[in-house]
């Protein structure tokens, strides 16, 4: 089982990531999270029934994790006795700012939400309305409804950060 989840956390860190970049611009805050995500995924997934998706599944705790942490105002520390298994992760402080563009509009995506950045997020990955329905537990013209609405909003906060 132990090996299963390793697979599982190689094949999805990107995503895994992505999800914590996404939520905390402190690169600290960024290994926290991680760390939490991978911890309620461990706790998870022995009661995966794969039903839906792995990938979706792995979106759904890590967005639900992302979505919990972003609206407490205390760290929570993660139980004595777990430990991360012996991967290769992403870096968290390579620099990927390179694009004064993508730096921009993730300085206007940091103005987001807690929901509104984890549609950002999947549109981004380029997941489908369908996808992001059943990750976000809403339905598929909310989804519309909410990505048309936040384009709109991204785009008076990008402006605002130009001028």
């Amino acid at each position: 089982m132990e090996k299963q989840f390793v697979g599982l956390l190689n094949q999805n860190r990107v995503v895994l990531y992505k999800i914590c970049k996404m939520y905390c611009p402190d690169a600290e805050d960024r290994r926290d999270l991680f760390q939490e995500i991978v911890f309620q995924l461990w706790k998870a997934f022995p009661t995966f029934r794969q039903e839906s998706n792995v990938n979706t599944w792995v979106y759904r705790v890590g967005m639900n994790t992302a979505i919990s942490n972003f609206r407490k105002e205390k760290k929570r520390q993660s139980p004595a006795g777990f430990a991360l298994p012996d991967i290769a992760f992403p870096d968290f402080y390579e620099n990927d700012n390179s694009n004064s563009e993508t730096v921009l509009l993730y300085q206007a995506i940091e103005q987001l939400s807690a929901v509104e950045k984890a549609i950002v997020l999947l549109y981004l990955d380029e997941k489908s309305y369908d996808e992001m329905a059943g990750i976000l537990g809403i339905s598929k013209s909310n989804v519309g409804v909410k990505l048309s609405r936040i384009k709109i909003k991204l785009e008076k906060i990008v402006k605002s950060l130009t001028f």
